[in-house]
């Protein structure tokens, strides 16, 4: 399996263990809610939906709505299928959720596995997120060798777009830097002795930053210094 379709497994997965969806939902789901899926079609969708009901993980059922069954009754059509998770499509996603080796953090991947970060354990998170930033920083220290090493050869507008690379892979480590300071900061309300409560390991998102109390850039904001 390749590193798109498994992602997508583990998407379709997560967005189903919220409610059962229909295709086109899904898709619009998957279209506007995760960014890495903005181009896929219905092409590459419902292959993904087969293989998961072959494989018990999934289970189709006709629409339930009555104006569902009313507007197949009318046009003729085959009603819509709704695609509930079964407890062992449950059983996977969480053995996907717990995973943090570098698919978890890899550019085409990261974006769906933070996604679903309300619903993984706090130590996971931590780990994919640290893993996330070594990666990007073995990545900056080499986009800054190779322009040290060019940067006399090359024209301005080369060099004007090496550093705007360059400051996007800075702007996201410095994003890490923030969500992993307030996930550790979390943990340690939480464990703190007299706080009264032990140590919360579950996917609440405790410690991160909200909107208007964090001066963290938008990782979707390429202008953002």
């Amino acid at each position: 399996m390749s590193r798109r379709s498994g992602i997508l497994e583990f998407a379709i997965l997560g967005l189903l263990r919220e409610s059962p969806m229909h295709g086109y939902e899904l898709r619009k789901r998957l279209n506007t809610s995760l960014g890495v899926f903005r181009a896929f079609s219905y092409g590459t969708l419902y292959p993904c939906l087969k293989t998961l009901v072959a494989n018990g993980w999934l289970i189709e059922e006709p629409g339930s709505t009555p104006e569902d069954a009313l507007a197949a009754s009318l046009t003729g059509r085959r009603a819509k299928i709704v695609y509930r998770l079964t407890a062992d499509g449950k059983e996977r996603f969480e053995e996907l959720l717990s995973q943090t080796g570098p698919d978890a953090y890899e550019d085409e991947t990261f974006a769906a596995r933070f996604a679903f970060f309300g619903q993984t354990e706090r130590d996971v998170r931590m780990r994919v997120l640290e893993g996330r930033r070594s990666r990007l920083e073995e990545r900056l220290e080499k986009m800054r060798a190779s322009f040290a090493r060019t940067r006399e050869r090359l024209d301005d507008y080369t060099l004007e777009l090496q550093r705007h690379g360059m400051e996007s892979v800075e702007r996201e480590v410095r994003w890490l830097n923030e969500l992993i300071e307030s996930e550790r900061a979390g943990r340690d309300r939480r464990s703190a002795p007299g706080s009264g409560a032990q140590q919360d390991t579950s996917g609440e998102t405790g410690g991160l930053p909200r909107h208007g109390g964090s001066t963290r850039p938008d990782p979707s904001d390429d202008t953002s210094k």
